[in-house]
């Protein structure tokens, strides 16, 4: 990656598949956006690099990557390949960690409990969900050009999710005639299910 390349990544700022860390705290929490990438739509992470997109640089190269091999090795399940790449922009040291969408999903980060959750990226965020709707490879073409997909990925872009009644109320239909397009969307890969916190809620899988 060329430093103008970079200064293009910087730029677009976090989202569904970009995330800043200026460190690594801990090897659990990064496990998390690793998995999170890996079970949405791939992803990047720059670490080295302010939230507001300043390049802070990493005190430590090594130290940075013993926390991400111990994340990809041993706190996701299955384990995560990842690939990476330093640049050194005015001297400062970044790291480049590049997901790929896998085809081994879901991957769950296991915590400082030994406890295994699915993460998701929910814009620039990565949340947990109780389970992920692998979606299907046989989209539905007329539903997703249809006005109402239209006006709920329109919502999507500019709202991190949406449930059954907000969509309900968005488009004026009923809440259980809502619930069910929601889950048809993420059978077919649109949306992404999050169900931990209630009531459940739906987020764009590609949010740029």
């Amino acid at each position: 990656m060329t430093r103008n390349q970079l200064d293009d990544l910087i730029a677009r700022g976090e989202g569904t598949r970009l995330e800043f860390k200026r460190t690594i705290s801990t090897s659990h929490r990064i496990a998390r956006t690793l998995a999170a990438f890996a079970n949405t739509a791939g992803g990047t992470l720059l670490i080295g690099v302010a939230d507001d997109g300043r390049i802070v640089g990493v005190p430590s190269e090594l130290r940075e990557m013993r926390r991400i091999e111990e994340a990809t090795d041993r706190l996701v399940d299955p384990p995560l390949a990842v690939s990476y790449e330093v640049q050194k922009p005015d001297g400062r040291v970044i790291l480049i960690i590049t997901v790929a969408e896998s085809e081994e999903k879901p991957h769950y980060a296991i915590d400082e409990h030994s406890r295994r959750t699915i993460y998701v990226r929910a814009k620039d965020k990565s949340v947990p969900t109780s389970k992920l709707i692998l979606g299907s490879e046989n989209a539905d073409a007329h539903l997703l050009k249809s006005p109402t997909v239209r006006t709920l990925v329109q919502y999507l872009r500019r709202n991190e999710s949406i449930t059954d009644d907000k969509l309900a109320k968005l488009i004026n239909i009923s809440a259980y005639r809502a619930g069910k397009l929601l889950r048809q969307l993420a059978e077919q890969g649109l949306l992404l299910l999050i169900d931990k916190q209630r009531p459940t809620r739906y987020t764009l899988k590609l949010g740029e």
